[in-house]
């Protein structure tokens, strides 16, 4: 349970992180200026919230009061709000005292609408619990323009009569918005209409197939409204959080990041996992926060930062830089500055080679990669039909060029990506094709034509036809293949897996299912790879990577028994949306410009998604961008740590299971 004190029952000075297994730890934090609890993931820290939830709502019920909920939408508290069905189902916790006041809706929005914060909140939460319909409150999407101030009065006026809220539920949006109060809006701003920031549209384009569909503006509570509730949760998953997070937690009360606000909260909380508690400075530099055991994983993490810090390569730094930088107790344990950056520095040198399945014939003492076997089976997974390509092009060209049998399992169709008017030129394409060669075939014909009209009258967001899903996932495997024969790998090692986790026609997945595990572990016992490949690219936006993650590193764990499977290693990949830290890499892979010229050539087999994609983000710069920025920024890592200079590099993390 999280303690109702908002200093967290710590001694003063003091809050409260947790261990990996939800257990409390104290840890001296002088730098957060907010109560903030990590967990290692987001469902233990759901179920601690949801207990709070919980506990507030059946005191409220014996004390014979009403228990009034501020409520959130969006991924964040879906696991939330899916452990108190589970507890009203399993434990008997009703919610007939519950009322309810949602932060926002779009404007303007239907509230059948597949995107309505009113649809939303039934399937995720009323439908399934016992709340009277009437104790439930949304904004009005459907007003007219005109009526929207007076509403928003009432909206105020109807948490006031209620008794204002016992608790608020928040998320946090990527440039730090708090309900859809973006940065700029005040401290004393109440229920609005407001402007959405370019960075929350482009962030939510994907749940209405695209930028150009996505709403202008939104109803919203005001941040004086928020404050106003006696409790206030914050949740954040996700490394794509930590920047926000840091800023709010961290740094200085201000407009430009809303939640930094709730600093001023008497009794607000921070809840969050791991990745998003990365740039906090006691996940980022802990020696700092509080005494730390130096082992070597430690180590090599404080002098890269260190290193970083100071502008100076490892090796020309001093016991001065140590001392002046809380890193004495390094230097006690280990000795002189000197012998630590040789130390580290060889570590660093270590990881790089341009034989990224071994070398054969040669001491792989120091090595990231074993020499033998010198033929090796490799396994790359692909999230995407294009991850491969953009997130390890050029480790997968020298695996090919080494003389390794290489596959890909493109884990999902990725059919999702595909523009509408893709699709219907591809379709025609095939009626003129028959056309042109006198082929009969009225069929392709008739599925060209249910598209067009399909197509044409489709509704923003509305779930594609099976037929044109397949259409669109036929177009992103075609892609595929031409990158495998660009690369030169035989096309019959390209296996499309399909995972049924991902085939909802939408952003939003189906939780992974026995049957996805499955299809990953028959692929693996096909292959028998001597490496596996895996994109472990958490901060993904909308989800895919982890859960593809989370599949093979099952399958692996069922798996490891296998006799084959004792001479397999696992290495993690990124690149898509973000990199490994430079002290977390085990092997980091140089590309050479031509390589790097190569690569980008690979991605540009993937035509529908050149030229602007149906789910842009928030980064307006297309994939080979993106993916040469980030493996130039690795590179340039090394090489600012006193390391060859490489023009760019591909970085990986080794799984051991």
């Amino acid at each position: 349970m999280i303690s109702e004190s908002p200093a967290l029952d710590a001694p003063d000075g003091q809050s409260l992180s947790t261990t990996p297994t939800g257990g409390p730890i104290q840890s001296a934090i002088t730098y957060e200026k907010i109560p903030t609890h990590i967990y290692a993931d987001a469902k233990d820290a759901s179920r601690a919230v949801a207990q709070e939830i919980a506990d507030l709502i059946r005191q409220k019920q014996s004390e014979g009061k009403p228990c009034i909920l501020g409520l959130a939408t969006g991924s964040s508290p879906k696991t939330v709000y899916a452990e108190l069905i589970r507890m009203h189902r399993e434990e008997g916790l009703s919610f007939h005292n519950v009322v309810t006041f949602n932060l926002d809706e779009y404007y303007p929005m239907e509230p059948d609408s597949i995107q309505s914060y009113w649809r939303f909140m039934r399937e995720q939460l009323f439908d399934h619990v016992d709340i009277p319909q009437g104790n439930y409150h949304v904004p009005d999407g459907t007003l007219r323009t005109d009526k929207v101030a007076d509403f928003a009065k009432q909206y105020e006026a109807a948490i006031e009569a209620a008794g204002g809220l016992d608790f608020q539920l928040l998320g946090i949006g990527g440039n730090g918005h708090i309900g859809f109060n973006e940065p700029g809006s005040l401290i004393n701003s109440h229920t609005r209409l407001m402007m959405l920031d370019n960075s929350t549209r482009a962030a939510a384009s994907g749940d209405f197939g695209g930028l150009p569909k996505t709403p202008r503006k939104a109803i919203t509570m005001g941040v004086a409204s928020i404050l106003g509730a006696r409790r206030v949760v914050l949740l954040a998953w996700g490394e794509r959080k930590a920047p926000v997070i840091r800023g709010a937690v961290e740094g200085n009360v201000t407009e430009v990041n809303p939640a930094s606000y709730l600093q001023t909260h008497p009794n607000a909380l921070f809840v969050i996992d791991e990745a998003a508690a990365s740039e906090l400075t006691r996940m980022k530099a802990p020696w700092l926060v509080d005494s730390v055991v130096w082992d070597n994983k430690m180590k090599k993490k404080a002098v890269t930062y260190l290193s970083l810090s100071l502008g100076k390569p490892i090796l020309k730094l001093t016991d001065r830089d140590y001392n002046d930088n809380g890193m004495s107790d390094l230097l006690a344990q280990y000795g002189q500055a000197y012998d630590i950056n040789i130390d580290i520095f060889n570590q660093l040198q270590h990881t790089i080679t341009g034989w990224p399945g071994g070398k054969p014939n040669a001491d792989d003492t120091n090595r990231p990669e074993r020499a033998l076997p010198a033929h090796k089976r490799c396994l790359i997974f692909s999230p995407h039909p294009d991850d491969d390509i953009i997130s390890m092009g050029g480790t997968f060209q020298r695996l090919r060029d080494q003389g390794h049998e290489v596959h890909i399992g493109y884990q999902t169709s990725g059919n999702i990506a595909v523009a509408d008017d893709e699709a219907l030129r591809f379709a025609d394409y095939v009626v003129d094709f028959n056309t042109k060669f006198g082929i009969k075939s009225p069929e392709a014909t008739r599925i060209f034509k249910d598209a067009a009209v399909f197509l044409s009258e489709k509704k923003d967001s509305e779930v594609d036809s099976a037929e044109v899903r397949y259409v669109k996932g036929l177009i992103r495997m075609g892609e595929a293949k031409a990158t495998c024969r660009f690369v030169g790998i035989p096309v019959e090692n390209a296996h499309f897996m399909n995972m049924p986790f991902y085939e909802t026609g939408t952003v939003a997945k189906k939780p992974l299912s026995e049957a996805d595990i499955k299809i990953t572990m028959a692929l693996i016992e096909e292959v028998k790879p001597h490496q596996i490949y895996a994109a472990g690219d958490l901060a993904d936006p909308h989800g895919t990577h982890k859960v593809c993650l989370d599949a093979v590193l099952e399958a692996v764990r069922r798996l490891k028994h296998k006799n084959f499977m004792k001479d397999c290693w696992v290495w993690l990949y990124r690149g898509a949306w973000a990199e490994w830290d430079i002290h977390e890499i085990e092997m980091a892979v140089p590309m050479s410009p031509d390589q790097v010229m190569k690569k980008r050539l690979g991605i540009f087999k993937h035509q529908s998604q050149k030229d602007g994609v149906v789910y842009q983000g928030t980064d307006s710069r297309e994939f080979w961008q993106r993916a040469e920025e980030r493996n130039r920024a690795t590179a340039g890592l090394y090489n600012r740590l006193g390391l060859a200079e490489y023009e760019a590099m591909e970085a990986f993390v080794r799984w051991r299971f």
